[in-house]
């Protein structure tokens, strides 16, 4: 070693030292605008690409060589469609596991959630997921790192924008697709936002004002006659759809008690079914990964849970409002000392010198149960099983009787309100006499074409699909949500349907997943326009191959 290097060596040594000093707690002895440390709805808040959009998870239709699992995970197209953020780290966790039996519930009470929830826990909290790790460089290249899995961990640099093949130690082939595509998401965001009376999507709100986030105002999918804020408004059709203005005077409330209707007796859907995301992009990390590479026992692990996550480098200086607890890791020093750290490192993969900032695995569960909350951002998100129940209480009082209007039966118990309430909860146990049967009701599936060879799986209660925030992909179905995700899945009205009664609801019989989606139900409803809330496919067809997202616009 010259004494040149020596010199810089020791400074660098010298330095690293000091930041553990200053830095001790690291030096070991995230549907779409979230979280809101990087959410652009509010005014002061710039587009991020650590902003997650979406993951998908599904078994693939091709079967040469084995079995295969496609997970993409989709995020802001920031700097560029096909451009990548030299700051920022995303990971794909992947977890194999056994399919089990639904547990039988000891009184469909409180402590039938928190036994599943610590159940959980003491199952996920023990493992460690296989993990793919993905950064980029000044030249736009993508490294990805494969850690944890059975055949053992490796490192690629590929070329972003094209598809490759990278091919394992362990002779498996894994697709490769990092770079810019047509947002998959089809969604009527406008839309959800009026259903929940948000305010940042309306009016020019910066990221502190917490209290005019969710106005207090009740949840609804029918307009509430004198809903000055959010109702529809003729002479501004493209508020809350790309213009906004500021906030007005006066109190922040609606004192109404109605829903509203029109001169024919009509009420007025809050969505329109128009896409948001139209003409829109995304950047991706797609894979196609053979299910033996990510286990050794296959015929086994008929489950793979994934989920992604975003990171970015302390050092930036960007995404103020998360903490650094900043510092280096004993890895990045072990490397300083053996001479492997160059000073302008080409790819920077040690998540200790990064912050997680977003987390992404159930869609619309950080939308509408997390709040997009900074601290919520976490796939084993068992703490937050009593906030669910208190949440989804307070939804189903506005979703609840905006159903019955509708002539659907629901299963929020809401005393047959005849118009939405805005409630909360301090308490999780007086929540859930009022939420206890959309909790614990098994979803139904429109027909049996999910259970591709026929066994004897149940459809999931409603709280175990949001506990953990993961997409659990049963290789044994066709991966449609909620056992796993689709790109043809209309994952926002399927959300909606969890407020329905699925054993009666639907005229005397059950409902089902699809049933917001069904054009003839809203033909026939006493509301315009007649439309189902979300839209029924993307703006772009998917494509029948890897790597399936569409081309960029």
């Amino acid at each position: 070693m010259s004494y040149a290097r020596l010199i810089c060596k020791s400074l660098f040594i010298s330095l690293a030292a000091m930041a553990c000093l200053i830095f001790p707690l690291e030096c070991p002895s995230a549907d779409h605008n979230d979280p809101n440390a990087i959410n652009s709805i509010f005014s002061d808040i710039q587009p991020s690409g650590a902003d997650l959009y979406d993951l998908f998870g599904f078994p693939s239709d091709d079967k040469t060589g084995g079995e295969k699992v496609v997970v993409a995970l989709t995020f802001a197209s920031i700097p560029d469609t096909g451009i990548f953020d030299t700051d920022l780290l995303y990971r794909i966790n992947l977890l194999p596991d056994p399919r089990i039996s639904s547990s039988p519930l000891s009184s469909q009470g409180l402590e039938d959630i928190l036994k599943y929830a610590e159940a959980i826990k003491s199952k996920y909290l023990v493992k460690n997921p296989s993990e793919i790790r993905v950064s980029f460089n000044k030249k736009n290249q993508a490294k990805v790192d494969f850690i944890g899995f059975p055949g053992g961990g490796f490192s690629k640099i590929i070329d972003t924008n094209k598809t490759v093949i990278i091919e394992a130690p362990d002779g498996n082939p894994i697709k490769t697709f990092i770079g810019g595509r047509d947002d998959a998401f089809f969604n009527d965001l406008p839309g959800f936002f009026r259903s929940i009376n948000y305010a940042p999507q309306f009016y020019n709100i910066p990221n502190a004002m917490k209290t005019e986030r969710e106005l207090p105002i009740p949840k609804t999918l029918i307009e509430l006659e004198g809903n000055r804020l959010f109702n529809f408004n003729p002479s501004k059709p493209l508020l809350g759809q790309g213009e906004k203005e500021d906030l007005p005077k006066g109190p922040l409330t609606w004192s109404g008690n109605k829903f509203y209707k029109d001169e024919k007796g009509n009420y007025r859907f809050v969505y329109s079914g128009k896409d948001a995301r139209a003409g829109k992009n995304v950047n991706a990390i797609i894979l196609e990964i053979p299910l033996k590479f990510i286990t050794k026992k296959p015929e086994q692990d008929r489950i793979v849970r994934a989920w992604g996550e975003s990171w970015v480098l302390k050092a930036s200086g960007k995404i103020k409002t998360i903490p650094n607890n900043g510092g280096y890791s004993f890895n990045f020093l072990r490397q300083a000392w053996a001479g492997t750290v160059p000073a302008d490192s080409e790819f920077n993969s040690d998540v200790a010198n990064y912050k997680r900032v977003d987390v992404d695995g159930v869609p619309f569960l950080d939308a509408a149960l997390n709040e997009r909350e900074d601290d919520r951002q976490m796939a084993q998100n068992i703490t937050l099983a009593e906030h669910y129940v208190k949440r989804l209480a307070h939804l189903g009082w506005g979703f609840g009787p905006s159903i019955s209007a509708l002539g659907l039966g629901t299963c929020f118990d809401h005393g047959n309100s005849p118009v939405s309430v805005h409630k909360t909860y301090a308490l999780a146990i007086e929540a859930l006499p009022r939420a206890k049967k959309c909790l614990f009701q098994r979803i139904n599936m429109p027909d049996n074409s999910w259970n591709k060879k026929n066994l004897d799986i149940k459809p999931p209660r409603t709280f175990e699909i949001f506990i953990p925030n993961v997409a659990s992909i049963d290789m044994d179905t066709t991966g449609t949500w909620p056992f796993g995700r689709r790109l043809e899945d209309q994952v926002a009205s399927r959300f909606l349907s969890v407020f329905l009664d699925m054993e009666t609801g639907c005229g005397g019989k059950p409902c089902n997943i699809e049933t917001l989606q069904n054009q003839a139900l809203w033909d026939n409803a006493p509301i315009l326009p007649k439309t189902p809330p979300n839209p029924v496919k993307n703006d772009k067809e998917f494509l029948k191959e890897f790597p399936y997202l569409a081309q960029p616009w």
